[in-house]
């Protein structure tokens, strides 16, 4: 018989405190936004006026990431003239970490005082009118590991965030959408609005998840963002969501997918991610 589970694996108050006040021991800047940057997107933090850089690894308590193109740095200053905590890189369900601590960067995000959340990640295009480099604009998601019973909100509610039963109707803020998709209009910035899908990895998708993926509505699909996005949500944020488009889904097994590629893409991407971004943040 499989013991039960710990309690351990629920992430507490306790803990995410502990966390916020190892920031504020090295800085008192208070952040009104919050971004977390994917696979191979960590560039834009260099261009913000950074109050501080840590370490994510000089945080105790602060998830470690073990994937190349994540750099496991929290940047926070300014960018545009908005007050931002930019997480260079992300930990993921696959490198084993329990789901409730997929969410402790947002949390920490929203007890530094962070209103709203823009998520990016590295995706695989569903949609065939998708190209590598192309941005989409998270317009829904399809929470497959929510579904099968992973969640970060499972255990006890944390009440100071928000309610036991938080509505998903609305996990992407239209009026964010709506702005980011008349920036990428004005910049001539190729871009598209879609579902994006969050599955466990780390193995790529086979043709035949890709025909089912594709048969559920899904236009993108990645590793990550969906319990992030679950978090801020619970805690009341506004979310814009972005994936940039790092190849097109291998529906017929004719070619093969890498990490390398996906790292290869962010060369296009992070240029066109960081004027929609921009943009975004003059419109706030």
């Amino acid at each position: 018989m499989c013991p039960p589970m710990s309690d351990e694996t629920f992430l507490t108050m306790a803990e995410i405190d502990r966390v916020v006040e190892a920031i504020r021991e090295k800085t008192d800047f208070a952040p009104k936004i919050g971004m977390i940057l994917g696979s191979g997107l960590g560039p834009l933090a260099d261009e913000v006026e950074a109050e501080a850089h840590i370490a994510s690894k000089e945080i105790e308590g602060w998830p470690k990431s073990t994937v190349e193109g994540h750099a496991g740095r929290l940047v926070l200053g300014r960018l545009e003239g908005q007050s931002v905590f930019v997480l260079q890189g992300r930990v993921h369900y696959y490198e084993g970490q329990p789901m409730s601590t997929l969410g402790m960067p947002v949390r920490v995000m929203q007890r530094l005082g962070a209103e709203i959340l823009i998520v990016t990640n590295a995706a695989g295009g569903i949609n065939q009118e998708f190209n590598a480099g192309d941005l989409m604009l998270i317009s829904d998601h399809i929470n497959l590991l929510g579904m099968a019973g992973q969640t970060p909100l499972r255990g006890p509610n944390l009440d100071a965030f928000g309610p036991r039963f938080p509505d998903m109707s609305r996990a992407y803020d239209r009026e964010l959408l709506a702005s980011a998709a008349a920036v990428a209009e004005q910049e001539n910035v190729p871009c598209h609005q879609g579902v994006y899908v969050c599955l466990a990895g780390p193995s790529f998708e086979t043709p035949a998840d890709l025909r089912f993926l594709k048969g559920i509505g899904a236009d993108a699909v990645g590793m990550s963002t969906v319990p992030e996005v679950t978090v801020a949500r619970h805690g009341g944020m506004r979310v814009l969501g972005i994936s940039g488009i790092s190849n097109r889904a291998n529906m017929d097994g004719q070619a093969e997918t890498t990490h390398e590629e996906v790292l290869e893409a962010s060369r296009i991407i992070v240029p066109r991610l960081s004027t929609l971004i921009k943009g975004v943040l003059r419109r706030l």
